[in-house]
């Protein structure tokens, strides 16, 4: 099966580098062009976050709205960082703590980094055990960016951690999973390129 992910085009929070986990905010209007300039792959089954700015990117692309939306699929929760950006939080100690941590810390009132790549991979694991079943050969995954960087440093088949799959809005990757091998415990993505 041929497994891509893409992230969805800028919002506004994105745009001003803030901490967008949460809010539940539109793409920029500026974006939607930016749709047609690339060719993005083949979805049998195009699966999305539930927030607004996956499903507007997802309808965007394959006119049409996601077939499976999964909840476990959202971005971390920020915590008393939602909304911030660097400026706004530098002065912060329990932002300086958090970067000093490596982003391992807990966002206060949040999420925490392990919290967040259970919920996100296990959100993968539910769908992909769907699209077996239902014998799928090209899904399409359009979610946010640390959702992509969790599934990725757990699922590929490369030394990769998680913040080397960063990608831009828009952007993404392809890979490919065998069924067969999933089905007997070995859960790998192989052949993983950059799509841009």
């Amino acid at each position: 099966m041929e497994v891509s992910f893409i992230r969805h085009f800028q919002t506004q929070g994105n745009r001003e580098r803030r901490y967008i986990g949460c809010t539940d905010e539109s793409i920029l209007m500026t974006e939607i062009s930016k749709g047609q300039y690339k060719l993005y792959p083949p979805a049998e089954i195009l699966i999305s976050s539930p927030m607004l700015r996956c499903r507007e990117t997802a309808e965007l692309l394959y006119k049409r709205t996601p077939d499976l939306v999964c909840e476990k699929l959202k971005e971390t929760d920020f915590g008393s960082f939602e909304g911030k950006n660097y400026e706004e939080l530098k002065d912060d100690p329990q932002y300086q703590q958090w970067l000093e941590s490596n982003g391992t810390m807990p966002f206060p009132e949040g999420e925490s980094h392990l919290e967040f790549l259970k919920r996100s991979r296990e959100g993968f694991e539910i769908v992909v055990e769907d699209l077996i079943k239902k014998g799928c050969n090209q899904a399409v995954f359009v979610v946010h960016g640390g959702t992509i960087m969790a599934i990725l440093s757990g699922y590929s088949d490369s030394e990769s951690e998680f913040y080397d799959w960063q990608i831009e809005n828009g952007n993404g990757y392809r890979a490919y999973l065998d069924e067969d091998s999933w089905k007997e415990g070995k859960r790998k993505l192989t052949g993983m390129e950059k799509l841009w």
